[in-house]
């Protein structure tokens, strides 16, 4: 629990640093750098969920082993959201999914990425225990924290 405790709270202080420093892009070059890291990072996270979507679902075995190494690849991204968020792109013309709110609502999206921390780390913890249906029902709120940042900040 302390464990948790300690990641929680850094945690908020990283996300609560997007508000403070999130600086607009200085041209469009860097405006485009800067989305490929962020949607490189966003691909990362995707492509973790990939196995705990599908063990959570029952298409595959819910492996312990596996899904702790993939919480614990999500929790390390999730802390890579807020430094690649630090630059503002809304002002250039990008191809991305992304909706510019994540800049007027920093708030609401700082509280979203708090939220897949959280969540990856309690994943990391029912994966420890080895229980299966304490690992679905952690995969399913790592889905679910994905899913409503999806839902606020990411066009369909």
């Amino acid at each position: 629990m302390k464990l948790l405790a300690k990641s929680l709270i850094t945690g908020l202080l990283a996300v609560t640093a997007l508000t403070a420093t999130a600086q607009t892009a200085k041209s469009q070059k860097h405006a485009d750098r800067t989305l490929k890291m962020r949607q490189s990072v966003f691909t990362l996270i995707g492509s973790n969920m990939g196995a705990l979507g599908a063990m959570a679902k029952g298409k595959i075995p819910v492996n312990a082993e596996l899904a702790k190494k993939n919480a614990t690849r999500i929790n390390q991204l999730s802390f890579m959201i807020e430094d690649y968020l630090r630059t503002d792109t809304s002002k250039f013309k990008l191809e991305t999914d992304a909706l510019d709110n994540i800049w007027q609502e920093q708030e609401k999206f700082n509280k979203r990425i708090s939220a897949l921390i959280e969540a990856s780390e309690n994943l990391k913890i029912a994966a420890d225990s080895g229980d299966e249906s304490a690992i679905k029902k952690a995969i399913g709120r790592v889905g679910k924290s994905c899913g409503g940042c999806h839902d606020d900040f990411k066009a369909e």
